[in-house]
């Protein structure tokens, strides 16, 4: 199933245009990495494709069997997230929140999938402790509980590793692997970190005021992309 399809897509702000001519389409169980460099629109494109921003030209086409109210989300983190007053439970419970409609209270099928999830991504453990508190790897891996709540179908990520440690990141890479090839779940992640996260993705986009390159990985460490990033498999 095709989840998204952009077609001839310009994303930017009234008055500055960032980048045109978007092409790409993401099927179901992808794993499409974004790249590019500063300022080449990636925060820019998911936010038009979650429909925080209006494109300026073209399209972006859900699949009519896809909720988009249904899409888990996993911003770049800020300080005032890192401060949030509230326990991993709290915040994680509410990424139910988007799909209870008027329903005031969590229902026992939600509050049996957050148990779930925190066993899963392995932070049961202090559910119950106040979110500040915790240290940059496990603060993401509680967004990422939260996200998850929100979706079974499309998590989308920017830049979720920065300000982690190298050992954060790999764990944190390693979690979002496990997820897509074992629960199936399409993702579309924005990242600097290319080197680490190409072997896992299954397609790549890169931007550069257009698309410069949108195809599989093994196509992507063929071309003459991959020798510019300095990744293995590049053309000689």
């Amino acid at each position: 199933m095709k989840i998204i399809e952009c077609k001839k897509l310009n994303i930017g702000y009234p008055d500055k245009l960032i980048c045109k001519d978007i092409n790409f389409s993401v099927d179901q169980g992808d794993y499409l990495c974004v790249i590019g460099e500063n300022g080449s629109g990636k925060s820019t494109l998911i936010k038009t494709l979650l429909g925080l921003i209006k494109p300026l030209g073209g399209k972006v086409l859900f699949d009519n069997n896809f909720n988009k109210t249904h899409v888990g989300y996993l911003p770049q983190q800020t300080d005032a997230q890192r401060d949030f007053p509230a326990t991993v439970k709290e915040i994680v419970m509410s990424g139910f929140i988007g799909r209870m409609g008027f329903r005031p209270f969590y229902n026992r099928a939600e509050k049996d999938k957050v148990q779930t999830i925190l066993k899963t991504l392995g932070i049961s453990d202090y559910q119950n402790r106040s979110f500040k508190e915790l240290s940059g790897g496990q603060q993401q891996r509680v967004l990422l509980a939260r996200a998850l709540c929100a979706t079974d179908e499309l998590l989308v990520l920017d830049e979720p590793t920065n300000a982690l440690d190298a050992r954060a990141i790999k764990n944190f890479y390693e979690l979002i692997a496990k997820l897509n090839k074992e629960n199936n779940l399409t993702i579309i992640m924005v990242s600097h970190n290319i080197e680490k996260v190409i072997d896992k993705a299954t397609h790549v986009l890169y931007l550069k005021n257009t698309v410069e390159f949108f195809g599989t990985k093994d196509e992507f460490l063929q071309s003459d992309y991959a020798r510019y990033f300095k990744l293995e498999g590049g053309q000689e």
